[in-house]
C-alpha cells in the first residue's frame, strides 16, 4: 500500500539516547543509535521505499518519565520538542509529531503540550507510562488526582494521547525474577501498560471527560483478548468503584490501538472484531522493529482493500485532523 501514515517513528536526542541501550547488544548498537538519531538520512528514504507518506515521530523510551529532578524533566522535553519541531519544518509534508511532556511536573506538562499544540503544530502527545518524580524510587501513574487538571487540558485542545509502553519498575517485577527475556517488548511492557490503561478506566476520568482519546501501540497490549472479562467480574462485586460504564464501553469509545510490533493477521482480525476497523491505526515501531517487516506483513495481509487504507491512512488522517486527501 502506498501512501500509508506510520505512528511511532520514535527519534532520541543526546540526553535519552541511554535510555534504549538496554535493549541492544554492542554489535547492533552503533547502527540502532545513529538510526534513532536521524531524521532525514536514513529514515526519509526508508519511508518512501516502503510506501509511508507520513510519519508521526515521537522520543524514545522512557526518557522524560525517567528524568526524576522535576527541572531537568522539563528542560530536556522542551530541547526533545524542538528538535523534532526542526525536523518537522523541514519536511511538514512527511512529519508531524507527539509531544514529549514532563509529567513529573503537571503545570509545566500542561504549558509544554500547547505550546507543541499550538505553535508546532503537533497531533498529540506519547507519554512513556509512569513518572518518577523527585526520587529515583517514586512514581506516579497517570491517573492520579495531581493529573486532573492536565486531562482537562487534553480535552481541551482534543488532542489525542498516546499511552506507550516502559519497563515496570523493579519492586514490581518479581515475577520476572531471572527470566530476562521476558522484559521489554517480549512481555513486560505489554502487562505494565495494560494495566496502566485499566487504572485510567477505573479513575473516572472519561465520565469526567468523555472526549478524550487514548491511543495504544502493539494492538492494545493484550486488551482487545481480555477487556470482555476484566470487565465482567469487575460488574460482579461491589470493590468501591467509582466509574459508571463498564471498561467495555470506555475501551470501545475511548481508545484506538496501532500495529506497532504485532505484525500478525489474526491478532489483527481478532482486534478488528473486539474495536472495529476504525480504530486502529498502522505503526511500524521506527527503529525498534524493522520497517521491512511491519509494511511487508501489512500491505500483504489477507484484509480487505477497504479495511487496509483505513488502517493505514484514512483513520490517521481523521483522528489527528491532518489536512490529507
Amino acid at each position: 500500500m502506498k501512501n500509508k501514515i506510520a505512528i511511532e517513528g520514535h527519534f532520541a536526542i543526546p540526553e535519552t539516547l541511554g535510555c534504549s541501550k538496554v535493549y541492544f547488544d554492542d554489535a547492533v548498537w552503533p547502527q540502532f543509535s545513529k538510526k534513532i538519531q536521524d531524521f532525514m538520512d536514513i529514515r526519509l528514504p526508508e519511508m518512501d521505499e516502503y510506501g509511508i507518506e507520513v510519519k508521526v515521530l515521537s522520543l524514545n523510551s522512557p526518557a522524560i518519565q525517567s528524568i526524576w529532578n522535576r527541572k531537568e524533566a522539563v528542560e530536556v522535553a522542551k530541547k526533545a520538542n524542538d528538535v523534532m519541531a526542526e525536523a518537522m519544518a523541514k519536511k511538514p509534508d512527511r512529519f508531524k509529531g507527539f509531544a514529549a511532556l514532563p509529567m513529573q511536573d503537571p503545570d509545566a506538562a500542561i504549558k509544554e503540550l500547547e505550546r507543541c499544540v499550538k505553535e508546532y503544530g503537533c497531533v498529540g502527545a506519547l507519554v512513556n507510562g509512569f513518572s518518577q518524580i523527585d526520587s529515583e524510587g517514586n512514581y506516579e501513574y497517570l491517573d492520579h488526582e495531581m493529573y486532573d487538571e492536565f486531562w482537562a487540558c487534553v480535552a481541551e485542545l482534543d488532542v489525542p494521547f498516546y499511552l506507550h509502553p516502559r519497563e515496570p519498575m523493579k519492586e514490581n517485577i518479581k515475577t520476572l525474577k531471572g527470566q530476562p527475556w521476558l522484559e521489554g517488548a517480549a512481555w513486560a511492557f505489554g502487562v505494565e501498560t495494560a494495566t496502566h490503561a485499566l487504572r485510567l478506566m477505573g479513575s473516572g476520568m472519561f465520565d469526567k471527560y468523555p472526549n478524550i482519546k487514548i491511543i495504544l501501540g502493539h494492538l492494545g497490549e493484550m486488551l482487545p483478548f481480555c477487556i470482555w472479562r476484566s470487565s465482567n467480574r469487575i460488574s460482579k462485586t461491589d470493590r468501591g468503584q467509582k466509574f459508571e460504564k463498564p471498561f467495555t464501553y470506555y475501551f470501545a469509545n475511548n481508545f484506538y490501538v496501532t500495529t506497532s510490533g504485532q505484525f500478525h493477521t489474526r491478532s489483527l482480525i481478532d482486534t478488528q472484531m473486539e474495536l472495529g476497523t476504525d480504530k486502529i491505526l498502522f505503526a511500524a515501531d521506527f527503529p525498534f522493529e524493522d520497517i521491512k517487516d511491519a509494511c511487508t506483513w501489512f500491505d500483504n495481509a489477507p484484509i480487505s482493500e477497504h479495511d487496509r487504507y483505513k488502517i493505514g491512512r484514512q483513520n490517521s488522517i481523521d483522528l489527528f485532523k491532518l489536512n490529507l486527501k
